[in-house]
């Protein structure tokens, strides 16, 4: 008897709760459990309360990243929505089975002023440009810490980096792809008017203008992601260049669209101890700086899961809109 598609489901999730189990447990025993609660016991709060309301800011200025987008395409959202719908989010992404569950509840939620269309378009952007900021933000930085790193981490950081970045160049322009999609069946073409072609257009229709503009926020917002990383690190009393998390950072953020695991748990960790390991850090440290920098998503996570909750209770919710352009 073939298996639903919820049962398929449910399966894997089940796989990637499994996995990422299994992958912390693992880490967490060759890091050591009771260094790992030493490192906890010695941290100093103060740099980490900094960071966690750099987080909590950071999802007020990707909302406004968002409503430029919006603007930009037509559609017409109040910036109160936005935020409401990012840390509504935030919750979403911090506990469901994949890093993006966030971001499809703010599609089907977006409520009056845009067309899923609009909202999918848009949010697919809005996540791109955070990465190609981020990316761009790695360039730039690899001058000045390349001697603080093995030659073989260069060559894996300049290569994704310009890929990254070209590859966004080249999936904004549109031409070339809506002619490499124009002979594929009408729902798969990117140059039909099935809702993958129209949301498609949204995306290329977003303008010089709003890429950029949300490309400015991007590099605000990933400053502002790179300074709490530094703060984390203070907090744990780790020797690290504040140079370095422009390299690493990046590639953990895109460890996060490896579907294996919730929210990147066990596969993160693993990418930090590989990588810190090469600075000199333990594995305990290196566990350690992963999982504080992920607290401050799972504190804000469970913030939007609190306002989500109050807004359902009080009848505050906003209704969703059914409108499909």
């Amino acid at each position: 008897m073939p298996l639903t598609p919820k049962t398929r489901q449910v399966i894997v999730n089940l796989i990637r709760i499994s996995v990422s189990v299994a992958l912390l447990g693992w880490i967490v025993a060759r890091a050591g459990l009771n260094q790992l609660l030493r490192t906890a016991r010695t941290a100093d709060i103060r740099p980490y309360l900094l960071a966690l309301l750099i987080t909590v800011v950071g999802l007020v200025l990707r909302a406004y990243r968002w409503q430029i987008l919006l603007n930009a395409v037509g559609a017409r959202v109040p910036f109160r929505r936005l935020v409401y719908l990012y840390f509504v989010g935030s919750f979403f992404n911090a506990f469901l089975p994949t890093g993006f569950g966030g971001d499809v509840v703010r599609v089907l939620e977006i409520g009056e002023g845009a067309t899923s269309q609009q909202a999918a378009g848009t949010v697919f952007v809005d996540r791109l440009a955070g990465f190609v900021a981020l990316f761009v933000l790695a360039l730039c930085a690899l001058p000045f810490s390349a001697d603080l790193l093995p030659p073989a981490l260069i060559w894996l950081i300049a290569p994704l980096a310009v890929a990254v970045v070209a590859g966004s160049v080249l999936l904004f322009e549109g031409r070339l792809l809506r002619g490499m999609t124009a002979h594929f069946p009408g729902a798969l073409s990117l140059a039909g008017d099935a809702w993958l072609g129209r949301t498609y257009g949204v995306i290329t229709a977003c303008g010089n203008r709003g890429l950029l503009g949300a490309l400015g926020v991007s590099l605000l917002y990933n400053l502002s992601l790179i300074w709490s990383n530094v703060l984390i690190a203070q907090a744990l009393q780790l020797n690290v260049s504040p140079w370095i998390f422009f390299l690493f950072v990046p590639i953990a953020a895109a460890t996060l669209l490896v579907p294996i695991s919730i929210s990147g748990l066990g596969v993160r960790e693993g990418m930090y101890v590989t990588l810190f390991g090469q600075l000199g850090l333990t594995a305990a440290q290196s566990v350690s700086l992963s999982l504080a920098t992920y607290s401050l998503d799972l504190v804000t996570g469970l913030l939007g899961g609190g306002v989500y909750l109050v807004a359902g209770l009080v009848g505050l919710r906003p209704k969703a809109d059914k409108v499909s352009g």
